[in-house]
């Protein structure tokens, strides 16, 4: 399985057009992150792509789980996200409603 390696100095934005480009290409989206700031860059940038993704009748959703992994010979304790993607089945009038109500949010 291949992941998106996030680190604390990653883009969110470039980040979740890396993740809505697979989305939509069908391809599955595993992200790697390793320590706090990596796995809040993350986070943007589901919330993010789940902003491309919703007009075009996909919603996103993440799961995190630990995972033990080497690096450079130092065991690191990494979050892994596997994110799941949800087909809308809603008018195009109400997708546009959902979308506005996701911008206030953010």
């Amino acid at each position: 399985m291949e992941f998106l390696k996030v680190s604390s100095k990653s883009s969110p934005a470039s980040v979740a057009g890396a993740i809505a480009g697979m989305v939509k290409d069908g391809v599955p989206v595993n992200m790697q992150c390793v320590g706090a700031g990596a796995v809040n860059q993350a986070i943007k940038a589901v919330a993010i792509a789940r902003g491309f993704l919703i007009p075009t009748g996909f919603d996103i959703s993440c799961a995190p789980i630990f995972s033990d992994i080497l690096i450079n010979g130092e065991s690191r304790t990494a979050i892994r996200l596997s994110v799941y993607v949800h087909h809308l089945s809603i008018q195009s009038s109400d997708a546009a409603e959902l979308l506005k109500d996701f911008q206030e949010v953010c």
